[in-house]
């Protein structure tokens, strides 16, 4: 590999950044993951759970915006997670067309319990390895990168 090729993986060059992003995001990722195993759902089934708990009951299309999920994948995690009776579609109250989805009284409980453990989880791992303004600080700089790519993406 030549040395213009290896500095380009180093020093803050934008592959850098990128690198450096995505293996961060793939270990908290795995981190997170760890965090609900004892739930025995996977983590698309946990993050419709999460949303409902905290924005209500919500259309299916609604749900899969919130947890990026294509309108297929929601519909089977909306599928196995009524299967096991922890949310339940109910009719919209003026749409017919629409289907919304509730949490179960077993869903409610399951997802605010597993909620409240998963948050505790998270919050050591990000106050062992930053500081409150560090976390703004981050929080900030992925959104700008976050804005940008996703306003570029059109062009790439």
């Amino acid at each position: 590999m030549s040395g213009q090729k290896l500095e380009s993986l180093t020093g803050g060059s934008g592959v850098h950044v990128f690198l450096v992003l995505w293996k961060a995001s793939r270990a908290a990722q795995a981190y997170a993951e760890k965090s609900i195993l004892e739930l025995e759902i996977c983590g698309s089934d946990f993050a419709v759970l999460e949303a409902l708990l905290h924005k209500g009951p919500l259309p299916v299309n609604e749900i899969g915006k919130k947890v990026l999920l294509t309108s297929g994948s929601i519909t089977v995690a909306v599928d196995r997670l009524e299967t096991k009776g922890l949310v339940e579609r109910r009719a919209h109250g003026t749409d017919r067309r629409t289907r919304v989805v509730h949490l179960t009284k077993a869903g409610r409980k399951l997802i605010a319990r597993a909620y409240a453990q998963h948050a505790a989880d998270m919050e050591q791992l990000t106050s062992k390895s930053l500081t409150a303004v560090e976390r703004k600080t981050l929080i900030g700089l992925l959104k700008k990168i976050g804005y940008e790519a996703a306003g570029s993406s059109a062009g790439v």
